[in-house]
């Protein structure tokens, strides 16, 4: 042990002692649980701060070799250079030894050996820091985190972190499958795809009106499409089974049960369609195994949409969601006989009885001989000829006959759940505005964390930071959760 650790040492060791006597005092049995609690969580960080310098202290303590000549550059050794490293338990500084070469940047060889980043925050509080990010906003992150661990960031500094973790989110998701993982014995590959409105930063009008005229709003969305994929099993149902669980009905007894989508994966974009699709149909490609049988695509009737999807997706079978199809019903019958008529759900049964035995024609036909009658009123028959011109155009999507029969999903559930849970509840909380960049790293980052691929991701992420600043591999890493198991 270097001499220049004794000191260390001895503060730990002193540390330690008193807080061994701190507990069995008398000052702690005066106290309640949370007090003792919170007290050993505030020394036990400082001891942890006194070991991690003790860490760098001894791995600093032999000068390394000099780095090879390559390339006729010679390096020679200079002296030690001191660093900020921030971490999870404080602010310290760490010195290396420092090796310069003429026409080159000084190099530390402990820089490497450590895999410390190029700035000053550690991999372990910028894991924290950003994980924090994809879910608060950057101000109640930096109030969690000064806080629990007594650190002041600043929001500047938490933006920047989190758009550096994000910085591999698509090299990992475009990574090849693991040979090790097993394959989900789902043999229906479906795709699905949304849009979701994320608010932006606006220019200032050069003129601010005094108040904003009828449907003006002062914030406007650029639109985010969520993007998800998954395997599942066929599950075969009738078409009165569909209309009961849309109307919210009592299923029967003997209704077969769901099965669960596997290895969901949800993604969101602000680059646009083309972009959210073809890096969709990338990842599908990978799950595309000889397991598969059907393929399915789902989306909204969103033409420019179903466009994109069906060019990406050629071997799918678009299908038109049936919550969509079904509102339409809703509104005309709402048109035709109004929100408390007691024509209107039956009405809505046996037209949803139609669409999912495969009589989509018959349906558009009976609207359009409706449409023509003399005694509707012309609100009446702008509804009728929403839905006739919705229908007629999503025709080819619309065999729900055929699709119950294979037991294929008809319904877009995921991706607009994927739309709530990782667009809105985050990128829409109270008075936030994004920017282009700002918004897209925490969009990244947050579909890793609710793929549960987080501590995957930061490892590989960790590994790629390594090689971008030293060129080299990383050196090993060890998951969080392995490191919770050793201590256990």
């Amino acid at each position: 042990m270097p001499s220049n650790a004794d000191p260390i040492v001895q503060q730990i060791q002193g540390d330690f002692h008193a807080l061994i006597a701190y507990l069995t005092g008398p000052e702690a049995q005066t106290q309640s649980a949370y007090t003792v609690e919170l007290t050993l969580f505030r020394r036990l960080l400082a001891i942890g701060a006194a070991l991690l310098r003790l860490f760098f202290v001894t791995q600093a303590a032999h000068r390394p070799p000099t780095p090879a000549t390559v390339d006729g550059v010679v390096w020679s050794y200079y002296d030690q250079r001191s660093i900020s490293y921030y971490s999870v338990f404080g602010k310290l500084r760490v010195a290396r030894h420092y090796f310069t070469a003429p026409g080159q940047a000084g190099c530390c060889p402990l820089d490497a050996a450590l895999s410390l980043p190029d700035h000053c925050y550690s991999d372990l509080l910028s894991d924290w820091a950003s994980y924090g990010s994809t879910d608060a906003a950057y101000r109640e992150n930096q109030a969690a985190l000064e806080r629990i661990l007594g650190l002041s960031l600043s929001v500047q500094a938490l933006e920047t972190l989190t758009a550096t973790a994000a910085a591999d989110v698509s090299a990992f998701y475009q990574q090849p499958p693991d040979p090790t993982t097993p394959i989900p014995l789902g043999s229906i590959l479906v795709v699905q795809a949304d849009g979701k409105g994320v608010p932006m930063v606006q220019p200032p009008p050069e003129t601010p009106p005094l108040r904003l005229g009828k449907g003006q709003k002062r914030t406007k969305k650029k639109e985010a499409i969520v993007t998800t994929l998954y395997s599942i099993a066929p599950y075969i149902r009738t078409a009165q089974d569909v209309v009961a669980a849309l109307l919210h009905e009592e299923r029967r007894a003997d209704h077969p049960t769901r099965p669960t989508p596997l290895r969901k994966e949800g993604r969101a974009t602000l680059n646009g369609k083309t972009a959210a699709c073809a890096s969709l149909q990338e990842r599908a490609a990978q799950r595309d195994h000889g397991s598969i049988t059907a393929r399915v695509a789902l989306t909204d009737g969103a033409e420019s949409l179903q466009q994109q999807m069906l060019a990406h997706f050629p071997a799918h079978t678009l299908i038109l969601d049936i919550i969509h199809a079904s509102e339409y019903l809703w509104e005309t019958a709402t048109a035709l006989w109004g929100e408390t008529s007691g024509w209107r759900t039956p009405w809505v049964r046996t037209k949803l009885e139609q669409l999912l035995t495969g009589q989509t024609a018959a349906v558009i036909t009976a609207l359009e001989l409706d449409a023509i009658d003399p005694t509707r009123t012309d609100g009446q028959r702008s509804a009728l000829n929403r839905t006739i011109g919705y229908y007629g155009r999503n025709l080819a999507y619309m065999r729900y006959d055929m699709y119950l029969a294979q037991g294929w999903p008809i319904g877009t559930g995921v991706v607009e759940g994927a739309c709530a849970h990782l667009v809105k509840d985050r990128m829409e909380q109270a008075g936030m505005r994004w920017t282009l960049s700002g918004a897209q790293v925490v969009l990244d980052l947050r579909a890793v964390r609710l793929n549960g691929d987080w501590e995957a991701y930061w490892q590989f992420h960790r590994a790629q930071q390594h090689h971008r600043l030293y060129g080299t591999a990383a050196t090993a890493v060890i998951p969080e959760a392995q490191v919770l198991q050793m201590a256990a």
